[in-house]
């Protein structure tokens, strides 16, 4: 079978044919009387390497808070967090207490507003790629740090890559802080990793919006933004694979600490959803090496879930074969990132 597609797991960011709309749902957030006067530092110019940049300003050591449901959670300052994405009640209660007003989303899923609102806390879902921001997608989130209440949360999947890239622009327009000091916060404290160049050029050296520009950008704070097609699928698919590679650690065995995850459910949710993934139509225009790396993830994914019900059924080298089938699939995974999501 030949498709000419976007990648498996890997592609699940490229904003590339998807359509996004507004929850119809969702309540707008209403922003303040006038932004803060802050004054945003100016682009850094000549740089080789902007990661590299964000390792010579030496902070102190610091480790992620971790709370019931909330991960990776840094205080950036006063009016400035970042995390990863908040699970369950505890995490929005825990936000509330650390004084937050509005949760900034920048992941892909549609985020649980009505949990935030129970707890007196609006959400802004704007999601961006791994590569680095869109014009629009800086317009909105100037507009969304100058105009909204703070303290602000904002947060990705796991709050290491996309998030605190969302949050360093917070501290330039919200705290007025230095560029490099922002892309150091980003690579010492929160972990973001060497390959996502792009994120760290942006923070370093892009001009940003003014406030007259952001004010008059038409942005309606959407509390919850939905996907179609392929992106849709590879924000689902992501997540999957995510907890398998967890549970891999694991033998595949459940874990105590995550009892609802099971691994051939989530196998078998996986192989079907790069299946379906390939019915996308925005898919047939893509490369030849897209179409591969799709193809041999709908292949892996369902021999890896073939493998590990017999696995199941007490086969030790089914077990051995799951394994291999998985780490091929997470490779095509990471090739594919490699090559079209992270720059």
């Amino acid at each position: 079978m030949r498709l000419s597609t976007s990648l498996p797991i890997a592609s699940l960011l490229l904003a590339a044919a998807c359509s996004i709309a507004a929850d119809p749902a969702a309540a707008p957030v209403a922003p303040l009387a006038a932004p803060p006067a802050v004054a945003v530092s100016a682009p850094l110019t000549q740089i080789d390497s902007a990661y590299a940049l964000a390792g010579s300003v030496a902070l102190e050591a610091r480790q992620p808070q971790e709370f019931t449901g909330l991960h990776n959670v840094f205080a950036l300052s006063p009016q400035v967090w970042s995390g990863g994405e908040p699970e369950g009640e505890e995490a929005f209660r825990k936000l509330a207490e650390l004084g937050v007003k509005t949760i900034v989303s920048v992941d892909g899923k549609k985020p649980d507003a009505a949990l935030a609102a129970k707890y007196g806390m609006r959400y802004v879902h704007q999601p961006i790629e791994y590569r680095g921001f869109t014009e629009d997608e800086l317009l909105a989130l100037t507009k969304t740090y100058r105009e909204c209440e703070g303290p602000f949360f904002t947060h990705c999947f796991h709050g290491k890559h996309r998030g605190p890239a969302a949050a360093a622009i917070a501290r330039l327009v919200v705290d007025g802080a230095p560029r490099e000091q922002a892309i150091a916060e980003m690579r010492q404290w929160c972990g973001t990793a060497p390959e996502y160049e792009g994120l760290y050029r942006d923070v370093a050296m892009r001009t940003l919006p003014d406030v007259a520009t952001s004010r008059a950008f038409l942005f309606d704070f959407p509390s919850a933004r939905t996907f179609g097609g392929f992106r849709e699928s590879m924000i689902d698919l992501s997540r999957r694979h995510d907890a398998l590679k967890k549970l891999a650690k694991r033998d595949f065995a459940a874990d105590p600490a995550h009892p609802d995850i099971d691994a051939l459910e989530s196998a078998t949710q996986l192989a079907e959803g790069f299946a379906v993934s390939a019915t996308h139509a925005e898919i047939f225009s893509r490369p030849a090496d897209f179409q591969q790396w799709l193809e041999l993830s709908i292949d892996e994914s369902a021999k890896f879930r073939d493998a590990l019900r017999e696995a199941r059924a007490g086969s030790a080298e089914a077990l051995t074969a799951s394994k291999k089938h998985f780490d091929l699939l997470s490779k095509a995974c990471n090739d594919c990132h490699a090559a079209y999501r992270n720059h």
